[in-house]
Order: structure tokens, then sequence, then C-alpha cells
């Protein structure tokens, strides 16, 4: 495996001779265009790129075969200007859907392999996700309710044999008692810190949420989610348009967020709902009542930061947790996010851009369980 990095980002160029020629370009390629937006032909020229320098391409098959099978197979289409010349080659609905079973997989697979994941997390095949919630074995459920085949495999994964030697912490049971429906709304800080200092942060925000929507689409279809953005603004986002989300020159006005977030929650039925917010930098704007902004990057502005608290009250009174992953190390800047959190009655997870979906994962499951 060989690591290489490109404006900040880092890519792992797997050489499986298991796959075929178009599947290792297809998991590059997926990589590849989400770091860059949607951007295709920026895409295709990074590709190009690693090509070069790897020799990913065989003596039958090269960058440009791998394309021809992409329109082929539907994951591009070629759009036209008005007198019928190529104007350009866009990834279609497939692709969108590819991209967000490509982050579900890659999360779901590292949240299996951790050590001290959460046992809900397992799933049956390699395709679909089975329709059952699970819990780990508790005092007082029934044995009926034991899942053999997924007690059994957290068994191996754990000891590394086949010998029988099942614990407790390995037994999965069938939850019966399903929670009611839940109501998330997922907040994406897009302000410009999100790109600083080399680090790519805005990818990995969109593989959580691409991946979180895929999960909830396929296993838990009664449950909602609702995606919104937040700069100097904040505007609710389809899951569409998640692939081409971008940062922009935008301070952080964390109360637009959480203004708009409850305003969604507050149409939604049900008692169980939630808002999760990944940001990285302090809360820096607000809207002002003549639609001017105040600004302010130096430190944490009371003006600003009791703003913030305000709105964590209100959450708070209308039964809504707001769990925060602070992608940020700054001990004030956890102070902050500790008071606003405690507020709340919240939860707060300071974590790295690397395991801020195995994190988010969890967490999710783990309130879909509980009545707020």
């Amino acid at each position: 495996m060989n690591s290489i990095p490109l404006n900040g980002w880092s890519f792992a160029i797997f050489k499986d001779v298991k796959k075929s020629p178009f599947e290792r370009f297809f998991n590059i390629f997926k990589e590849l265009i989400l770091h860059t937006s949607g951007d295709f032909d920026e895409a295709i020229d990074w590709l190009r790129q690693l090509d070069k320098e790897y020799s990913l391409s065989e003596e039958d098959y090269n960058v440009d075969d791998f394309i021809d099978e992409l329109m082929q197979k539907g994951y591009i289409t070629k759009q036209f200007d008005l007198i019928g010349n190529n104007d350009s080659t866009k990834i279609s609905s497939k692709m969108e859907k590819a991209l967000r079973k490509f982050a579900l997989d890659k999360i779901f697979g590292k949240i299996k392999k951790s050590k001290t994941g959460n046992h809900k997390t397992n799933y049956i095949g390699s395709d679909t996700y089975d329709s059952y919630d699970f819990k780990k074995y508790q005092f007082g459920d029934h044995i009926d309710k034991i899942l053999i085949s997924e007690s059994l495999k957290n068994m191996y994964t754990r000891t590394g044999n086949d010998n029988l030697n099942l614990i407790q912490d390995d037994i999965i049971v069938k939850n019966s008692n399903k929670s009611s429906q839940m109501n998330t709304v997922l907040m994406i800080d897009i302000s410009h810190s999100m790109i600083l200092y080399g680090e790519d942060r805005i990818t990995p925000a969109k593989k959580v949420a691409m991946a979180l929507a895929e999960l909830i689409l396929t296993r838990y279809p009664k449950d909602t989610i609702d995606i919104l953005v937040f700069g100097n603004d904040a505007k609710i986002i389809s899951v569409k348009e998640l692939p081409y989300l971008k940062v922009g020159p935008f301070h952080t006005n964390t109360v637009a967020g959480l203004k708009l977030a409850m305003d969604i929650l507050n149409n939604k039925r049900g008692n169980n709902k939630q808002i999760l917010m990944i940001t990285d930098g302090k809360p820096s704007c607000l809207k002002l009542k003549d639609g001017t902004y105040y600004k302010n990057s130096a430190g944490l502005d009371p003006e600003i930061t009791n703003k913030c608290y305000d709105m964590a009250k209100k959450a708070k009174k209308l039964n809504i947790p707001i769990t925060t992953f602070m992608i940020a190390s700054d001990p004030y800047l956890q102070q902050f996010v500790k008071e606003f959190t405690t507020v709340n009655c919240g939860k707060a997870f300071y974590t790295g851009i690397d395991n801020l979906g195995q994190m988010i994962f969890e967490d999710y499951e783990n309130n879909r369980i509980r009545k707020f």
C-alpha cells in the first residue's frame, strides 16, 4: 500500500489482483470524485496522474477504457450545449447512490473491525443490512431473542479462532423494545476553516452525511434525516447535493444553524428528535435584524457565545438534545463546547477526522433506543 498526498489529501492505493481493472480504478475514482466535489474532469486528471506514478493501468485496460466503462454502466452522463456539442461530463444519480453506499461501507467496515465498537453495528451479508434492531444482551432478555450467528461472529472476531468461548459481551439479541421514529438533523460547518492548514475536513463530513443518510434509507426507513450547512447563513441541502458540497469564504454562524435545525424538528412528528453538529471552529458570526452580519474571529465573543447558549437552552426546553462533534483541540474552544453542552444537557465528542464516522454512527444507533 502506498499513500500519496494531494493538496493535503491522502489516498491509499491498493493493487488488489482479485479485483477487475474497473473495480480497482472505481474505488480510487470514488475517493477522487468526493475530494473534487463532483468535478469529473478534475477527478480524471488526478486519476491519470496516479496512473502515471503508480502504473495502475494494465496492458489491455487504461484510464480511457475506464471512462468508457463508466459511461456504459451509467455512472456518468454527457451534457451538451445548445448546438449539440459535448459540453461536459457529469456524474449520474447512479453514481451518487454508489458514493453513498461507498461511504456507508467504509464507515460500517471500520466499526465492525473496531475492538471497542458497538455490537449493534454488525450486519449480515455484504450488500444488504438486517432489518432488525440489534442490541447487546442484558440480564432479563429472553433466550429466544438471541441471534446465534451474530453472537458467534462477535466471538470469532474477538478470539480470532474457532474455539467456543462465548462471553456475555459477544451475545446479540433482537431488540424487542423497538424505538419510535427518530428524527435527526445533521449540521455541517462549511466555514473556511474546514480546509485550513492543509487539512481537508469537509470531505470526511460529507462522507459521514452520505453514509448516515444511506443507513437510514436502507436500515431505518421510518427515521428521518435532514441535512443543513452553516457558514454566514444556514440552509437545508438534499442528500443528492452532498458530493458537490464545498466550503466557502464564510465565518461560523452556529446560531443560524441551530435555529434552522429546531425549525425543521418542530415540524416533525414523534418525540425522538436530535441534532448532530459537526464543526471545527468557534462561533464567529451573527446575522442582525437589519440583514447585516456581526463578525468576530478573534477569540470567543460573548455577544456570539451567549446567543449560542440561548439556543442550547431553547433546544433543551423543546426536548431536543444536541450532540457536538468538535474537530478541534484548542482548549478554549473545548471549554466553550463543554459549557454549551452543559446548558443543553447534550453530549460532546472531541474527535479527529479519522474516527468521526465511527463516533457519529455509534452515537446515532445508541440514541435510537433511548426515549428523549
